[in-house]
């Protein structure tokens, strides 16, 4: 069976390629099991000079679903190795016309369309969380970020979130629009807006997406400063937004 390992952030720039595809034996008819998603990333570290060199805490996702390293694996599946991913994409005049909860782009945010979108007569509260490129972090000077994201498993991830949030608070809508590429200083990398028919539910959601989005939606930040650059999340450090 062959199957495909695709590979971000400072594990793809390590290993120089964005994925690696392998052939893994299937497994007899007669017998139980077969190969595993550990198998294949087995094979392919295999392939790789030196080694896939896995850096702090990997998820696995397997076809966009996160997976145990003894999942089973079917030949045509998908294997993602998910750095630990980092925090922080509306048009500047508006959303799309099949705007369904989040956005990610490459183009600059307008926090106004979303704050108008989760705006309705039934909710008496709105918050709208911003997170901004600033020009400093763990005592570096940075320059700018730059954001990588795993789609479409991002948008699902988010979407996964904003379900866990409905389920936990009395809230209305919620908009979520996050930068890909170069992101400068004092631009905005995220906008997340919730509309609630109080303002503690709709603090308390945002807060607890932004938490959630740095544990589990696949989107990283490169940090590059004035010596060099690195992968949050792979170094001690803080957020820079």
């Amino acid at each position: 069976m062959q199957v495909t390992v695709r590979l971000f952030a400072g594990l793809r720039e390590r290993a120089k390629t964005d994925y690696i595809t392998v052939t893994l034996p299937d497994a007899p008819e007669s017998e139980p099991g077969g190969p595993t998603v550990q198998d294949a990333i087995d094979a392919a570290s295999s392939q790789v000079e030196g080694g896939l060199q896995m850096r702090g805490h990997i998820m696995l996702a397997l076809n966009r679903e996160y997976v145990e390293t003894d999942q089973k694996i079917n030949s045509g599946d998908e294997i993602a190795l998910i750095p630990p991913v980092s925090g922080g994409a509306a048009l500047q005049t508006g959303l799309p016309e099949n705007f369904q909860n989040v956005l990610i782009t490459s183009e600059p945010l307008d926090p106004e369309p979303l704050t108008h979108h989760v705006t309705t007569d039934e909710d008496g509260a709105v918050v709208t969380f911003l997170g901004v490129t600033r020009n400093n972090n763990a005592g570096r000077n940075v320059d700018y970020l730059e954001y990588e994201a795993y789609r479409p498993m991002a948008d699902e991830q988010i979407n996964v979130i904003i379900r866990e949030m409905k389920a936990r608070w009395e809230i209305g809508r919620v908009a979520v629009s996050h930068r890909t590429g170069r992101v400068g200083i004092g631009e905005t990398s995220m906008v997340v807006a919730v509309g609630a028919p109080h303002r503690e539910p709709a603090f308390e959601a945002a807060l607890y997406f932004i938490d959630r989005l740095k544990e589990v939606v696949p989107i990283w930040k490169k940090e590059y400063f004035e010596d060099g650059e690195v992968w949050i999340g792979e170094t001690p450090g803080g957020n820079p937004e």
